[in-house]
């Protein structure tokens, strides 16, 4: 399995699947996730992820995204807002500013969650484990200009 997930690290630090993935991989999750009544994420076979429904920013309505995520234990997750290595932040961080109240799909359970931008030290430290978590998410940054946002989800 080691050499599966650094194969996978390797081809997801590739501008190529910047490209395709946005595309592809939240498409199949939703698909799968439904199919399977919430129990499957096909990309959580290598990364652990949730289904985040967050209020749109704007609209207010909910917006369903499936996202890898960093579990933290007792009822927290790391989001990072990487979108791939992309210029511009993922829309679902803007959803999570306006409206940080949210839920999760956790392994088939919904969760109540509220969601804090980290900054400063904090940031720091989360970026520290994340990195080690996915080593990718260097790739990604070295690409861009902006700052990768990240995200502790909390239990409500």
């Amino acid at each position: 399995m080691a050499a599966g997930r650094r194969l996978v690290q390797k081809v997801s630090s590739t501008r190529t699947f910047a490209r395709v993935a946005p595309r592809v991989i939240p498409a199949m999750d939703r698909a799968v996730h439904r199919l399977t009544g919430g129990k499957v994420l096909l990309s959580a076979r290598m990364l652990p992820g949730v289904i985040l429904t967050a209020r749109g920013a704007r609209s207010g309505l909910p917006r369903v995204t499936p996202l890898a995520c960093m579990p933290e234990g007792e009822g927290r997750w790391l989001l990072v807002g990487s979108n791939f290595g992309r210029p511009g932040h993922p829309a679902w961080t803007a959803n999570l500013l306006a409206h940080p109240d949210a839920e999760v799909n956790w392994r088939g359970e919904d969760v109540p969650v509220r969601a804090e931008l980290l900054a400063g030290e904090e940031r720091a430290e989360a970026w520290r484990a994340a990195l080690e978590f996915w080593p990718p998410y260097a790739t990604y940054q070295a690409r861009i200009e902006r700052e990768i946002r990240l995200f502790r989800l909390t239990r409500r």
